[in-house]
């Protein structure tokens, strides 16, 4: 069935705004018609990305000629830009985390029952999620999960831009940032996670963390975190091991999907693909589900109450 292409607005054209805002234009089916975002910077990227629009006046210029808005704003401003959006009756498209306040976040979403929103976790459509769903069955019932993930500096490198908050306690942090993804996908495989204990490291003053590792559950499942600063050479190396009765897989690096052999060795999918040429392929299955949200549909993204569960547990490992 064919329909109308999907009138995008963004708000924020950072590094995840411009992400998904390349993806759109790359799209079929997806018209991006306004982008806001206050930065004097971001008029320039926004016309070195393409010389069609011009920066908005603000937010609710983009609202009035979108059907749906993503929001990839820096975290405190998200509950107050979605309440627009979702006032205005578009769809909408967070980032998360859904907020800096988890009580506000709680409020956020409870005001929100029923209407048209998800959250932008993007392994509900990779390639490579669906290649260990497919694998599951092979492996038998999960009986622990295991993630890591480990950074040479935070934020990352290609994360420079956004250091002011990415590198500071109140928002930012790779537990946030990186580990809320990999909480997201084994909730969807083992269910709600309880967290049971956890331990922080942070440097002097207000910067985030350079250290976490945490044990959290699942009903009899166990799932343990560890994660750190300046222990690996590279940007980003991560790991989230499935380990069932029969078998065991693994998600490395974000896009490669692997099984281990008989012989103890892992084997990626033939059609893995490191990251930066998987990304685009997620981000479009984004946005066809995002469409369809739109539409009124049902479809797989995250939902605002999943987006809550993982806050809360992320905010947990800091208050231990």
């Amino acid at each position: 069935m064919n329909h109308e292409p999907l009138k995008l607005g963004i708000i924020g054209l950072g590094i995840m705004g411009e992400r998904l805002m390349r993806a759109a234009l790359a799209h079929g089916n997806t018209q991006v018609t306004a982008v806001w975002d206050p930065g004097a910077e971001a008029v320039a990227r926004l016309a070195s990305i393409t010389p069609a629009l011009s920066m908005s006046a603000d937010a609710a210029a983009v609202i009035a000629k979108s059907d749906a808005v993503y929001i990839a704003s820096p975290p405190a401003s998200h509950i107050a830009l979605g309440q627009q959006v979702l006032a205005a009756g578009r769809a909408l498209f967070l980032e998360k985390p859904l907020a800096s306040d988890l009580a506000a976040a709680r409020a956020f979403v409870a005001s929100a029952k029923g209407q048209r929103a998800a959250v932008n976790f993007p392994m509900a459509s990779s390639p490579a999620i669906a290649q260990l769903q497919a694998w599951l069955a092979g492996i038998g019932p999960i009986r622990k999960l295991e993630i890591t993930a480990a950074f040479a500096t935070w934020p990352r490198g290609w994360q420079q831009g956004a250091a002011a908050w990415l590198s500071q306690r109140a928002e930012g942090g790779f537990t946030r940032e990186v580990v809320s993804h990999f909480l997201f996908l084994a909730q969807r495989l083992v269910g709600p996670l309880t967290l049971d204990e956890a331990r922080v490291s942070y440097p002097a003053g207000g910067g985030s963390e350079t250290a976490i590792a945490a044990r959290l559950s699942a009903g009899d499942v166990p799932v343990t975190i560890s994660g750190g600063v300046g222990i690996t050479l590279a940007d980003d190396h991560n790991i989230t091991r499935i380990q069932g009765t029969l078998g065991a897989l693994r998600l490395r690096d974000w896009s490669f999907a692997e099984r281990l052999s008989p012989l103890g060795t892992w084997h990626a999918a033939p059609d893995a693909l490191p990251n930066e040429k998987m990304r685009p392929m997620t981000l479009g299955g984004q946005l066809d589900k995002l469409a369809a949200l739109t539409r009124g549909e049902a479809v797989n993204l995250a939902t605002l109450d999943e987006a809550l569960a993982i806050q809360t547990v992320v905010e947990g490992i800091f208050a231990a």
